[in-house]
């Protein structure tokens, strides 16, 4: 029985590692498993599916840990962050198969935002914590990224200004309504006094996010 007790704990703190692997470096093989049979010990996971097990190990941060000593203040957000890369990645949906015209008019049609691209916004800036750089007071300003699948199957991220992260959240929200109306929007939000030029920059705004496949085009 020992020794199938450590087989199996032995994967599952692998699996986990390398699912989070800057958290990993964080805290060290001996941390890492104590982190990892904390887990073990307190969470009931809801799922057999190794896919599945870096899903309950963030809700156990989320929902069950109490901060230790030694864990770090983002450790939440970076966990949820380095999360994300693996739910886009096992998501199975098909950019291909979403209706959407490559060709359309992104000003005068009605954008069409990829399922697999997620605004998110942290109080840390995770996307650059590492073993030389672990923030223990949260910026004044929060850390606002967007990360997504392309049609590679490749998960990439990019740092949002407040411009494109309102851009986003209206897109979400007005999924009807025209890429020019959205950025007339964006101009009035923000105060721009000249909204020719916000739909002039906005335009390049919607090329770049369509060739990163965050766009997919116009609604048919």
């Amino acid at each position: 029985m020992n020794v199938y007790r450590e087989l199996f704990f032995n994967n599952v703190k692998r699996l986990l590692a390398g699912n989070f692997p800057v958290l990993h470096r964080l805290y060290g093989d001996a941390n890492w498993s104590r982190l990892v049979r904390e887990f073990y010990a307190e969470h009931r996971a809801q799922t057999p599916l190794f896919p599945e097990l870096p899903r309950e190990f963030l809700r156990y941060v989320q929902e069950q840990r109490r901060r230790r000593l030694d864990d770090p203040p983002f450790l939440l957000e970076l966990a949820h962050y380095e999360w994300v890369e693996l739910a886009l990645s096992l998501d199975q949906r098909d950019l291909q198969t979403i209706p959407a015209n490559p060709e359309g008019d992104l000003l005068d049609g009605i954008p069409v935002l990829s399922p697999l691209a997620w605004p998110l916004s942290y109080r840390f800036p995770v996307h650059r914590i590492t073993p030389a750089f672990q923030p223990q007071e949260a910026p004044a300003e929060a850390t606002h990224l967007l990360v997504y699948r392309n049609r590679l199957d490749q998960v990439k991220f990019m740092q949002l200004n407040d411009v494109t992260r309102l851009f986003l959240a209206l897109l979400q929200e007005h999924a009807h309504l025209t890429g020019r109306a959205l950025l007339e929007i964006t101009a009035a939000q923000i105060g721009h006094q000249a909204p020719s030029v916000v739909i002039e920059s906005g335009t390049s705004l919607m090329r770049n996010l369509q060739q990163r496949d965050v766009l997919l085009g116009t609604q048919p």
